[in-house]
């Protein structure tokens, strides 16, 4: 066991030295007056257990010798009783002045390094976080960035033509505005997100939300010549919840189902969304594909930080699918589709009122 040098002591550090000086004292006077029967020696036990919780261990090692000494001498000095009770209680003291220093430095020493590792917990917590918002905004801002390039592209081809096509360069160059702008608005919600912000919930038609995303996404449907089906109930009850957040939810499930089905050979590329009413109060969004389906246990695992099995994937995506989800009071979870490939169940609280 090794003792640093002690710092200087605080004011209310030096008022419990003396007072625990003045009770050494006392327990001395207590010792030498009795006979050698009682021990009363061994109450500087307490003493050290007191000192050991605020002073340093340096001077708690010095107060243990300094009570050791003070049984020594009243053992000496005292003249009543019987000697050899005294010789034997007086080792019983010292003994226990010893025991208890040295279990109680341990004792200090272990909560010392169990505060220590708490601390190092705490900043390794600290900067995982820090990581995972770091990926997640990385992660969420990737397609809105992507479809802005792609309607940059667009829009350069357009005014590059003989002679230029005015109108359609206008209309992707507004759709990078727009995309640029939900860029921004999913940063914005991710942060939120992360420091526990609650969601901006509102009622909105969730199919013209679906059939937005799936315009935004419409260039990959058809890159990878992917059917898809549009199963949405019409009189949908509107939902009630952060319209931005479940945008993310919706596209983050269709561009997974795009990509598991862009990796499967010799199956029909088959996708389809549907949205209906899933008993009262909630909208039901299925997303069901073709692609290969969950391996055994993998699907155990899917929502799960850092877990993907995607060569190049982050393994946030559908994490941020579930904490977005649940904190608008909904429900997500997965299942094989019957008919092949994967399926991903979204169930969110419809609103009472009608939307425009």
């Amino acid at each position: 066991m090794t003792f640093r040098l002690s710092t200087p002591l605080r004011y209310s550090q030096t008022l419990t030295l003396a007072a625990l000086a003045g009770v050494m004292v006392a327990i001395f006077i207590a010792d030498t007056v009795t006979d050698y029967a009682i021990a009363a020696a061994v109450f500087h036990t307490a003493v050290i257990l007191i000192a050991a919780r605020i002073l340093p261990p340096r001077l708690v090692v010095i107060l243990a010798v300094a009570c050791v000494a003070l049984t020594v001498l009243s053992f000496a000095l005292t003249r009543s009783g019987s000697y050899d009770v005294g010789i034997v209680n007086t080792g019983i003291s010292i003994v226990a002045i010893g025991v208890t220093t040295y279990l109680s430095l341990r004792l200090v020493a272990a909560e010392a390094a169990a505060h220590e590792s708490r601390e190092r917990l705490l900043r390794m917590a600290r900067v995982t976080s820090l990581g995972e918002l770091t990926a997640s905004i990385a992660h969420e801002v990737n397609q809105p960035l992507a479809a802005a390039a792609t309607s940059a592209g667009a829009c350069r081809r357009w005014l590059e033509q003989e002679p230029p096509a005015i109108d359609k360069a206008i209309r992707a160059a507004d759709r990078m505005v727009e995309q640029t702008e939900r860029a921004s608005a999913v940063i914005a919600r991710v942060r939120g997100l992360a420091s526990g912000k609650p969601p901006q919930k509102s009622a909105f038609d969730f199919n013209a939300l679906v059939h937005e995303i799936v315009a935004m996404a419409r260039d990959q449907i058809e890159r990878h010549d992917i059917h898809l089906r549009l199963y949405l109930q019409e009189s949908l009850p509107p939902v009630m919840a952060d319209r931005i957040q479940i945008g993310q939810v919706v596209g983050n499930l269709l561009i997974n189902a795009i990509e598991a089905m862009a990796v499967s050979t010799g199956k029909a590329r088959e996708l389809d969304l549907i949205a209906e009413v899933d008993g009262p109060g909630f909208v039901r969004f299925r997303v069901a594909d073709k692609g290969p389906g969950f391996r055994p246990g993998e699907a155990d695992h899917l929502f799960d930080a850092f877990w993907t099995t995607k060569k190049d994937g982050v393994g946030l995506g559908l994490t941020i699918c579930r904490s977005i989800v649940e904190t608008n009071g909904g429900r997500i979870w997965s299942q094989n589709n019957e008919e092949g490939g994967a399926m991903f169940l979204v169930s969110l609280p419809a609103a009472a009122e009608t939307v425009s």
